[in-house]
């Protein structure tokens, strides 16, 4: 048996962890990627447009889509930015409130069944693990000028 890799086990668990947030988000009629949005969305000031996209990990065009189709639905709203007349900040709509609690009790379900069946110090571990990882890969020390790739 070949031996697994760990960006294997990476992909293979987040690509399980987001088809079952998709499932989930189908039962309340959206998808995990406006979930996501809306919890990555402060509740109370808004969130400047220009932060949400570096906030959640996405490129400014994904994010684009996502921001036009949950203003159509009337889950946000665009205001300007009163510190910087040339910003907008993403506002949660009280519908967009109403499916951002949903989104949160989606998201803390998951980890409390997760630390149900994963000791403590094994999640830690984990966590330890991902903080490395992240760091090795924003820090740019996996691949350099003078490494060698197959």
């Amino acid at each position: 048996m070949k031996e697994l890799t760990i960006d294997y086990a990476l992909r293979a668990t987040w690509q399980a962890v987001a088809r079952m947030y998709n499932e989930e988000a189908k039962n309340f009629e959206t998808t995990m990627a406006v979930g996501f949005t809306l919890l990555s969305i402060d509740p109370k000031t808004g969130t400047p447009s220009t932060a949400l996209g570096p906030k959640m990990g996405m490129e400014a065009t994904s994010l684009s889509r996502i921001l036009k189709s949950m203003e159509e639905r009337g889950l946000i709203v665009r205001k300007p930015n009163p510190n910087d007349g040339r910003g907008v900040l993403i506002h949660l709509t009280p519908f967009g409130l109403e499916k951002r609690v949903d989104s949160k009790n989606v998201v803390l379900r998951f980890n409390e069944v997760v630390k149900d069946n994963v000791q403590e110090d094994q999640l830690n571990g984990f966590f330890q693990v991902m903080d490395t990882i992240n760091k090795l890969v924003i820090d740019k020390k996996i691949y350099t000028k003078d490494s060698k790739t197959i």
